[in-house]
């Protein structure tokens, strides 16, 4: 009658039970200094690339905008990751998977805009 009373057993009790460490110096309960956490987010502000800008050029249409970034969303035509928008559609032509030609034509006319010439990911590491 006792096996029926006792809890049942979890895969996790094979597992040796271990306890976090506090480090020197800090209270029980805080895991991190606000420094600490300062830190960090300027960590992850490194990891955004600085884009090559030109001189201040005119936003280009919203219209162009939202056809570039539906390209850059289809999978179809390959991942977009580490190469500008036109390496990426030309690289799609190649494989026979038959990209926009207005997506072409797009990149070709505003080649020295870098807002056109890069993907939605250009600015954030791999």
């Amino acid at each position: 009658m006792g096996r029926a009373m006792e809890q049942p057993r979890r895969i996790t009790d094979s597992f040796p039970r271990r306890r976090r460490r506090r480090g020197p110096g800090r209270p029980p309960g805080r895991l991190k200094d606000r420094k600490d956490k300062d830190q960090d987010q300027d960590k992850a502000q490194l990891k955004v690339r600085d884009c090559p800008r030109g001189p201040s050029q005119p936003p280009p249409d919203p219209a162009l905008m939202e056809m570039l970034r539906r390209f850059d969303l289809a999978w179809e035509y390959g991942p977009c990751s580490g190469i500008t928008r036109l390496q990426r559609w030309e690289r799609a032509q190649e494989l026979g998977l038959s990209p926009p030609g207005p997506i072409r034509d797009a990149l070709l006319e505003h080649r020295d805009n870098p807002d056109v010439t890069y993907s939605l990911w250009h600015e954030y590491e791999l």
